[in-house]
């Protein structure tokens, strides 16, 4: 949150100030600043869904992927382009000079003038009527391949979020486990007040009173970890979150990890529907065995319909005179057949059979890794169930040995090193538990992502 400040009770401070005699400028200047540096502080607690919302809506990767369909939409149109009419438009002038002019032909002789002037114009329209379907089979192309561009953005969706909610859990794991410490901090000066205590009664040696304290430094060593690391993680956090780095974030209560989930079949059957790297192989076939059509296309004839008009002048004006120029005007089918493809296609055509090969046996693999995945995934995600709930019979058997060497510590009957080491233990078993919460929470989001449901 925000760091709030009443600011008629600065106006009426600095005002007071300013009455006074110069040196107290300094003063105002440095209260200034320290206030600006105050109110420039801020912290922002946020759940999961915020973060995850924020993250995708900022992100620059999926900015990136969008431009990406963008592309595929642009190839999609211009494959579709290639169905209208191509028209072209030139125009040439020529000048000729004839220094041998006449052309004898026995009694009769033809002479030509010393020069001649030509201006040919010409406007053509050609509309391709048959093409073998190469036209529509490029589009088919295209559009399969958005439909690829587009999965590839949904996969970038789901490692984005992964990738926020496991930055969020470890910012989890460093806030709980700083929480632990401060709690042991308290529970330990208590010990040392008194270790002290007894000392200066003559009942402990100075030993029992330097075990405590140096059980103290170890739990301060760690906590400055814990520091450093939130400091890291809270920056990450941020950078993936699109929030100013002066931002402190606090971590909304997140949701008991513990939570039913169906077999694995389940979640395996439903991984090889709706993961996007199995649809993209589909996707990817059908682009190879456009491919092959496209290419057997390549070897039919083509019919197109043109239409042309030309313009003729003699003269070394340009522009038309009365009877100085002609203007015929054409129209026609126009039949092409490349031949040659018959034999030079040959070998195209065995290449993209290949390439369709190789999509269908990748979609064998990605199929493999994604059982793997979601096995492992969902595993993890048992095992770290079963590790909580573990912890907990731990922490209760750490709390009553505590409080027991507490109770013997008391009554002079259990060492400074007993006690100490009950203390430990417990610590150790609450830091433990706070890290095995935060390992479940994630270890059920990387199942979700696992099957392609974490942004469903």
């Amino acid at each position: 949150m925000t760091t709030r400040i009443n600011t008629t009770i600065i106006t009426d401070a600095l005002q007071s100030l300013l009455n006074k005699p110069v040196r107290w400028g300094v003063t105002v200047i440095l209260a200034g600043l320290l206030l600006g540096n105050a109110a420039s502080a801020q912290e922002r607690t946020i759940t999961l869904e915020e973060a995850i919302k924020l993250g995708l809506e900022t992100s620059k990767t999926l900015k990136l992927s969008q431009t990406k369909i963008e592309q595929a939409v642009s190839q999609y149109n211009q494959a579709k382009d290639l169905a209208l009419p191509t028209g072209t438009a030139s125009f040439m002038y020529s000048r000729a000079q004839i220094p041998a002019n006449t052309l004898n032909l026995g009694e009769e002789s033809l002479s030509l003038p010393k020069s001649a002037n030509a201006n040919l114009g010409i406007v053509s329209v050609e509309e391709v009527i048959y093409g073998g379907g190469r036209l529509r089979y490029a589009k088919e192309s295209t559009d399969l391949l958005i439909q690829v561009a587009r999965l590839d953005a949904d996969r970038d969706r789901e490692q984005i979020a992964f990738n926020i909610v496991n930055a969020y859990y470890n910012l989890y794991r460093v806030i709980q486990s700083k929480g632990v410490v401060e709690q042991n901090l308290k529970a330990i000066d208590q010990q040392i007040h008194q270790a002290q205590r007894f000392f200066e009664q003559g009942l402990v040696t100075k030993n029992d009173v330097l075990r405590f304290q140096l059980q103290r430094a170890n739990i301060e060593l760690n906590g400055i970890d814990l520091d450093n690391n939130r400091k890291i993680v809270n920056y990450d956090l941020l950078i993936l979150l699109g929030l100013p780095e002066d931002t402190q974030l606090n971590i909304a209560q997140i949701a008991d990890a513990r939570r039913n989930v169906a077999p694995l079949e389940s979640y395996r059957d439903s991984a090889l529907v709706i993961r996007q790297e199995i649809r993209q192989q589909d996707l990817r076939t059908k682009v190879s065995e456009t491919n092959i059509k496209n290419i057997q296309a390549q070897k039919l004839p083509t019919l197109a319909a043109t239409a042309g008009l030309y313009y003729v002048n003699a003269s070394a004006n340009p522009f038309p005179n009365t009877g100085k120029y002609i203007t015929p005007l054409t129209a026609g089918l126009a039949l092409s057949w490349n031949f040659g493809s018959l034999w030079t296609n040959k070998n195209k055509v065995i290449e993209a059979r290949i390439q369709r090969q190789e999509s269908v046996i990748n979609k064998d693999i990605v199929t493999d890794n994604i059982k793997t995945k979601v096995n492992q995934s969902y595993q993890n995600y048992i095992k770290a169930i079963n590790k909580i709930k573990l912890l907990e019979t731990s922490i209760a058997q750490a709390t009553e040995n505590n409080r027991i060497l507490t109770s013997k510590y008391a009554n002079s009957t259990a060492s400074a090193t007993d006690r100490a080491d009950a203390e430990t233990l417990l610590y150790q078993a609450q830091i433990n538990l706070e890290l095995a919460k935060a390992d479940a929470g994630l270890a059920y989001y990387n199942l979700l992502k696992s099957t392609g449901k974490l942004t469903k």
